[in-house]
């Protein structure tokens, strides 16, 4: 009698189309006539399944492990219109003999498993496998025939009594997968994948009861992102299956790649329905796009029509990345489509190997179960025969007679060179039979926990078999530990394949890599680089780039409305730079640095400053070293004629003070020439400073001399003896004195440093005295010019005294020169900037003081030297004159 099987308690997320089915657990009960029960089959024995349209294969034992394989496909879906029933859909005459490799490695596995005498002593496993020919409303109706055990779908009604399904495995479609999951995950039901990598099935509230024995995609995808990195592609394409393995698969990775700047450049879906229109739109988006490094997210099936279409359009020059769902199955193409797709890149499930399965593989015989339609079906397809008579007359084809030999045939079901997928059939049919190992025997294992319930082959529940396969490990035929994560999922390795050409001329594919999750970061991907082809014969890895890289030099400008990839280069402006390739913005150089010509490093700025060896330097140097020279003359030649008239007549005393202050004074111009130190600007300022003062009190004293001589004497009446020497020497002292103090208080409140001024010239650095130097320089030069304008005023007003060397002329003109020059040394000094501020001040000192020279010893040594006969009393006081 059926008996309806327990529902979940816990809320959790069901399919839509379980709400329509869970209307029949509402129903009291359900006449046992709805309970079909299959013929009884001996433990070890074959038996074809109850829905003789559905190819496959079955075993009864203690416990049923089912599989879904999809070894033919769907013929084309018709448009549903929902107006009326949605027509079945028939599988086609197409065979997949890698997917019936599977089945048997299945078959295999479970025969393994009862011939051992530890894993499962005693027990039976038996099996249930369906094609689900690549369709979900198909592989639906097979799930119901497992769990009611009725010929049709009927759920929440169990009929096997005897051979109790516990696992399914399956399927190899993410899609088909998602929707299995949703109705065995409602009953508890463990379904262990092999080939469904999406990673929506790592959900565990959505999927509880999932688990798998090929890495998520979410691995999949960051070891994809990390070839587009390590060959540095920034412009690539994606396509899409148009599902949600293609949908997620190209969404992970976009955003992975998106992290280290690559930019997708177009982005497709692979329709699931045949499309010539369409799959002729996405072959001319491959052909008018720049990227040439194009990644796809699908299964083989619907791949095929679009690589047909690729060929027919001779695109080439294209690097492929192949996700695990098709990046074997280079065996598909034609060979005059080879050219097109060698170098394919692809990430694959690591090879494994099962011992004894290949002779196993050759033993099958359809005489052996002559009621097994799929291993006839098999047959046929292998061989190219007929068990029909009416098919054999329609298509001229050979009888099928059961003698042929399997060792005689070629294809994807006798090559076990390169196990991967079928591994993992394997190793999912090994992790379930571990995982009963662990649920009987537990109450025998010393480390089991306390009070856990151990279940008894006739009460096995699906529910034990899920918390089982949460804790099971084991180690497989090639010493890998396997083991499911909290998620289900396997621990994650890849193997890097790359599609090559052989001998015969077909493409398969070489291992030239891996990547492996768990290794350090520099370990995880490897690749042989010398192994590897690429497209088009090239020796190097292709570039994939929107814009050529920017040199260094130069940094990214984006163009406007296009992705981040695509740019120009522009120059880095001066004074920055980029020492590497794609910089989005140049670096600053350090302040006292600058960029070179070529704008990739940073050199130290060239100081700068009035040097003695460049030629500005060198014009002051000699006109300095001149106005000393013409100095020292004058003063030698006064020390000679030292007691004629005109020179005892101007104040011998005062003429020589003046000539040393001048000296002085053309002397600390050298201050101002050569690299800047703080000394130096100690020197420049007192020097020159105390100079000036010294040579404008000098003036001041023979002005006020002359001047008290001739116009403030009255008769018997001589003012001059309160303005005697000693009082001269005073006058001149204190204002000396004043300079002085002026110099040292700026001194002692800033104390002189070097301001290197980097704002003048950017490429330079010019070194300057600080900016408190500058303000004690232009005090001094302030009271220097209150001085000469007061000694101005009073050589003006001597100018017209009765004498035929007025000196008092001379020293007007001269002070005219001195105070027009610092005049205009003002604008001079605030309009410079630089090392020609310190030309500036050079060129005032010289001219200044060549001024006063000129102007008040050149007349009188003109006299001395070359008119001698003037250069007598009577001349100088004009009485030689008034006796004519």
């Amino acid at each position: 009698m059926c008996t309806a099987p327990r529902r979940r308690r816990e809320r959790g997320t069901e399919w839509s189309l379980m709400k329509e089915f869970s209307a029949t657990t509402q129903r009291p009960s359900v006449s046992s006539a709805l309970c079909h029960h299959p013929p009884q089959h001996s433990h070890r024995t074959s038996a074809r399944l109850q829905d003789t349209s559905i190819p496959g294969t079955s075993m009864t034992g203690d416990l049923v492990i089912g599989g879904i394989f999809p070894v033919q496909r769907s013929s084309s879906t018709a448009t549903t219109k929902f107006t009326s029933n949605p027509v079945f859909q028939k599988c086609d005459n197409s065979f997949d003999f890698r997917s019936y490799r599977w089945i048997r490695a299945m078959v295999y596995a479970i025969q393994e498993i009862n011939r051992n005498e530890y894993l499962l002593p005693n027990i039976t496993v038996g099996y249930a496998i369906y094609d689900s020919c690549d369709n979900i409303a198909m592989t639906i109706g097979e799930i119901f025939t497992m769990l009611t055990g009725l010929g049709k779908s009927t759920p929440n009604y169990h009929c096997q009594m005897k051979s109790p399904l516990i696992a399914v495995i399956g399927e190899s479609a993410s899609a088909i997968s998602i929707a299995m999951a949703r109705i065995l995950g409602t009953y508890h039901y463990p379904q262990v994948s092999y080939f469904s990598s999406i990673n929506t099935l790592s959900n565990k509230q959505d999927f509880p009861s999932f688990f798998r024995t090929i890495p998520s995609d979410t691995f999949q995808t960051t070891a994809f992102a990390a070839i587009v990195e390590r060959f540095g592609w920034k412009w690539v394409g994606t396509l899409a299956e148009d599902n949600d393995y293609g949908y997620l698969g190209v969404q992970l990775f976009s955003e992975q790649v998106q992290k280290f700047g690559t930019c997708i450049a177009f982005s497709e879906t692979i329709p699931l329905i045949y499309s010539k229109q369409r799959y002729s739109a996405i072959a001319e988006t491959i052909q008018q796009s720049s990227a040439k490094v194009i990644i796809i997210f699908s299964g083989d099936t619907n791949l095929l029509p679009l690589f047909w279409e690729i060929a027919e359009q001779n695109i080439t020059g294209r690097t492929w990345l192949a996700s695990e769902g098709w990046s074997t199955s280079a065996f598909l193409l034609n060979k005059d489509q080879t050219s097109f797709f060698k170098g394919t890149l692809g990430l694959a499930i690591p090879e494994g190997n099962i011992a004894g399965l290949h002779q196993f593989l050759l033993q099958l015989n359809p005489m052996q179960d002559p009621e097994d339609n799929s291993l006839k079906m098999f047959w046929g397809h292998a061989f190219g025969c007929s068990w029909d008579d009416h098919v054999k007359k329609q298509s001229n084809s050979t009888a099928c007679t059961g003698n042929e030999h399997l060792s005689t045939v070629s294809n994807a079901y006798t090559q076990v060179s390169q196990l991967r997928i079928t591994c993992n059939v394997y190793n999912a049919v090994f992790a379930i039979a571990n995982a009963l190992k662990g649920l009987l025997t537990c109450g025998n294992n010393k480390g089991s926990i306390k009070n856990e319930a151990c279940a008894s082959v006739r009460d096995v529940e699906p529910w034990q078999v899920v918390q089982s396969l949460k804790r099971v490990r084991f180690t497989d035929q090639d010493g890998k530990q396997l083991y499911f994560d909290q998620n289900g999922d396997p621990v994650c390795k890849y193997d890097v394949v790359n599609w090559q050409i052989g001998t015969d001329g077909y493409l398969g594919y070489k291992k030239v890599g891996g990547y492996d999750a768990s290794a350090t970061i520099a370990r995880k991907l490897v690749i042989d680089e010398s192994a590897t082809i690429w497209n088009g014969d090239m020796s190097q890895p292709p570039l994939s780039e929107c814009s050529s890289s920017c040199k260094p030099g130069f940094r990214k400008s984006v163009i406007r409305g296009q992705p981040v990839c695509c740019f120009i280069c522009v120059p880095c402006p001066e004074g920055e730079i980029s020492n590497g390739t794609d910089f989005t913005e140049c670096l600053k150089c350090p302040q006292d640095y600058w960029s070179n010509k070529n704008k990739d490093s940073c050199v130290p700025k060239s100081v700068d400053y009035l040097s003695f060896e460049e030629p500005l330097g060198t014009t002051f140097s000699v006109f300095a070293a001149l106005g000393i020279c013409q100095t020292v003359v004058v003063t030698m030649v006064f020390i000679k004629y030292r007691h004629t008239p005109i020179v005892r007549a101007h104040n011998l005393e005062m003429s020589f003070l003046l000539l040393i202050s001048l000296i002085l004074c053309f002397l600390g111009s050298f201050t101002f020439i050569g690299e800047p130190s703080p000394a130096l600007c100690v020197l420049r300022q007192t020097v020159v400073g105390i100079s000036f003062v010294l040579c404008i009190s000098c003036i001041l004293v023979k002005t006020l001399v002359v001047l008290l001589a001739f116009t403030m004497s009255k008769p018997n009446q001589n003012v001059l003896k309160f303005f005697r020497p000693c009082h001269q020497r005073v006058l001149v002292v204190l204002t000396t004195l004043v300079q002085f103090g002026i110099c040292v208080g700026f001194l002692s409140s800033t104390p002189p440093s070097i301001k290197k001024n980097t704002r003048v010239e950017t490429t330079k650095i010019i070194l300057e005295c600080n900016p408190e130097s500058d303000l004690a320089f232009l005090f001094a030069i302030g009271y220097i010019g209150l001085l000469a304008l007061v000694c101005f005023t009073l050589a003006f007003l001597a100018r017209n005294l009765p004498d035929n060397f007025n000196e008092a002329k001379f020293i007007t003109f001269s002070l005219l020169v001195f105070v027009m020059v610092w005049i205009s040394f003002i604008p001079g000094y605030m309009s410079t900037s630089g090392k020609y501020i310190t030309a500036v001040e050079i060129f005032a000192i010289l001219s200044s003081a060549a001024g006063l020279l000129i102007c008040i010893f050149f007349p009188k040594c003109y006299i001395i030297l070359l008119k001698p006969t003037k250069n007598t009393k009577k001349n100088l006081t004009g009485r030689s004159h008034q006796a004519k």
